[in-house]
Order: structure tokens, then C-alpha cells, then sequence
């Protein structure tokens, strides 16, 4: 190929990139390390935007390859001027200063806020189209709270600074044939507050989001949606709880009736068998723990986390922040779960690109 046309060739792959955001997360956890080795080894498929603290981030990357480059940007100049289009050969951080010194695998509150700042930025640009998405590294929760800002989770604040009234949590893994995904229809609650937290609209809300970013998100035409039930054995007609008979089945059958391939209540302790699942989608299970430990046990450390409904595309990794893998240094911590995010974002990425074609 003359020289010319290979440059052309070469810059035209550059602006195709999906362009990425990326927060480091928990500075003193192992955040910093696997978004720096992802975004690095994905470089010349996707444009990954480092967010977090320049100087930090610069020191990270020398240790673990001297090779790794590493381009500053200030919030000023991105907010001025836009993203630079950034060449294959190097990743950009958007500069977002520590107020305290790390200390791998120690946590410190003064840092709470400038985190969570990371986390604003990323959204804040996201919204205004500068990203194609946001992939999170992450977080310590305790950490923002005892900085005195109340968290609960990154699902739920990307839902309040994007005023969007109601997203799904949804884990998914390729480790498995078919590829599992477990959509949540509550998210942190106490175990306590879940039956009360399962009514007729909220249910209603999940199932709809669920079914329109499968199609939007994932290409599925029309996805085929599994539900489990709350109680032990779906209720066993009533015996052991009524929410299956008073709520999910008559949210099951509306959903039906607009059209929505869905199926359930099931009990969720048979569910995850290769019989159901291959004629399935996704399942959507009631809480937290009803649904995650099967898909966690099947992929930990290559699954990812994704929060359907809201106004960008948010991909996560599926583990914390590993704060006794940082503490041991470098090269303890696998970055296949952040690869997975990219990727995963990447794909949602060319998934709508195609859909507006």
C-alpha cells in the first residue's frame, strides 16, 4: 500500500474507535493497574480515556511496562477544546488530582471526593456526546461515605446525575455457552426491603428497560427473558409467599401482551440449569444475591457489570477493589474483567452505530 493511502488508512481506524471513558476507581485498590494494562493492550481498537489522577496514573504505567504512553489532559482544555484525536500508540488521561498520597491497599476518606469527582466528569461528558460510553473501575463505597457524601453504589448515582428515573443492573459473562446474563429487579438493598421494594410499576419499568436495551444494546431482535420468583420455590402456590400470584405473574402477562417475550415465575434455585438457559437471553432475578452468585461462580474475574436505562452505555467490571492484591504490588491483579468491559462497551458501541444506519 503506498504511504499516502496507509496514513489515511491509519487515521481513518483512529476516528472509528469507540471513544471511551474510563474511571480508575479506588486509587489504593487495584482500579489504577487493570484499567492502565486494559486500555494499553486495547489501543488500537478502542480509544480508552483514562480518568483520575495524571502524575499517579504516569507512575503506574512506568512500573508495570516503561513502554506505556501516557498523554495528559487537563479538564480545562477538554471541556475548551474537545478530545484530541489520539493516535494508536498512546492512551489519554483526563487529569483528576488525589487530594491525598496513595497507599496501595489503604484507604484514606480525603481521597472519597476526588473519585468521586472522576465519576462526574465521566458522566457530565458522557451526556454532552464527548464519550461513546463509561466503563468504571472499582469503587470503595466506604470511602465517599466517610468523606460525607452518601453512596450507595455506582448504579444508583449514574441513575441520579443522569435524572434517569429507574436503570437495571445486569451481570453478564461469554465464559459460558450460551453467554449468561442475570439482570437485577432491585439492586443494593437490604435484604429486608426487597418484597417491599417489588411492586406492579417498578417490575413493569425493569422488564421494559431490559427488553429495549437487549434489542438497542445487544442486537437481539427479540430477546427471550426468563424471571425468577422471590420466594423459595416461586411461592409454592402461595404457601410459601404471594408476591409471585399478586405481582410477578400479572407484570409476566402484561409484559406478554405488549409483546415482550417473557416467561416465569420460576424458583430460582432450578433455574440455572443448561435446558433453561439455552432457550434464554437473559434472567432477571428479583435481588442481589438471587442471581450473582451462579454467574459469579461461572466467570469471576472475566464477567462484567452493565446498567441498562440509561442515556449512554456503562459497563463495570464484576469484582471490588481488591485492596490485599494491590497492598502485595504489582502483577498480582487479572485485568481480563476490565478487558471484558471494554469490550462489551465497544460492542454496544458498534451495536447502535449500526442500528442508526
Amino acid at each position: 500500500m503506498p504511504e499516502q493511502f496507509a496514513s489515511n488508512a491509519n487515521a481513518a481506524v483512529v476516528r472509528r474507535r469507540p471513544i471511551l471513558a474510563v474511571t480508575c476507581g479506588e486509587p489504593a485498590g487495584i482500579g489504577p493497574e487493570v484499567s492502565i494494562r486494559a486500555a494499553w493492550e486495547r489501543r488500537a481498537e478502542i480509544n480508552s480515556v483514562l480518568i483520575g489522577d495524571a502524575a499517579f496514573l504516569a507512575m503506574i504505567a512506568a512500573e508495570i511496562d516503561p513502554k506505556i504512553r501516557l498523554v495528559a489532559l487537563s479538564q480545562q482544555a477538554l471541556r475548551n477544546n474537545g478530545l484530541p484525536n489520539f493516535g494508536l500508540d498512546q492512551v489519554a488521561v483526563i487529569d483528576c488530582q488525589l487530594e491525598a498520597h496513595v497507599q496501595p491497599g489503604k484507604l484514606d476518606a480525603r481521597n472519597g471526593r476526588p473519585v468521586l469527582r472522576t465519576l462526574d466528569l465521566a458522566i457530565d461528558c458522557a451526556l454532552q456526546g464527548i464519550f461513546d460510553g463509561i466503563v468504571t473501575a472499582p469503587l470503595q463505597k466506604s470511602t465517599i461515605n466517610d468523606a460525607g457524601v452518601p453512596f450507595t453504589g455506582h448504579t444508583e448515582y449514574l441513575a441520579e446525575r443522569s435524572a434517569t428515573p429507574q436503570v437495571v443492573m445486569m451481570l453478564a459473562t461469554d465464559r459460558t455457552t450460551p453467554p449468561l446474563r442475570v439482570a437485577l429487579a432491585t439492586t443494593h438493598l437490604a435484604l429486608k426491603d426487597v418484597a417491599a421494594a417489588i411492586n406492579f410499576d417498578s417490575l413493569s419499568r425493569s422488564i421494559d428497560i431490559l427488553h429495549a436495551d437487549l434489542q438497542k444494546k445487544f442486537g437481539l431482535k427479540q430477546p427471550r427473558i426468563l424471571v425468577t420468583g422471590l420466594n423459595p420455590h416461586a411461592g409454592e402456590g402461595g404457601y410459601l409467599g404471594r408476591e409471585e400470584i399478586d405481582i410477578i405473574t400479572p407484570v409476566l402477562d402484561a409484559a406478554k401482551a405488549r409483546g415482550i417475550a417473557v416467561s416465569g415465575p420460576y424458583p430460582a434455585d432450578t433455574l440455572f440449569q443448561q435446558k433453561y438457559l439455552a432457550e434464554a437471553d437473559c434472567v432477571l432475578a428479583m435481588y442481589h444475591d438471587q442471581g450473582l452468585p451462579v454467574l459469579k461462580y461461572a466467570s469471576f474475574g472475566h464477567g462484567i457489570n452493565i446498567t441498562l436505562g440509561l442515556p449512554f452505555i456503562r459497563t463495570s467490571v464484576d469484582h471490588g477493589t481488591a485492596l490485599d492484591l494491590a497492598a502485595a504490588g504489582l502483577g498480582h491483579a487479572d485485568h481480563g474483567s476490565m478487558l471484558a468491559a471494554l469490550d462489551a462497551a465497544a460492542q454496544m458501541v458498534q451495536a447502535g452505530r449500526q442500528g442508526k444506519a
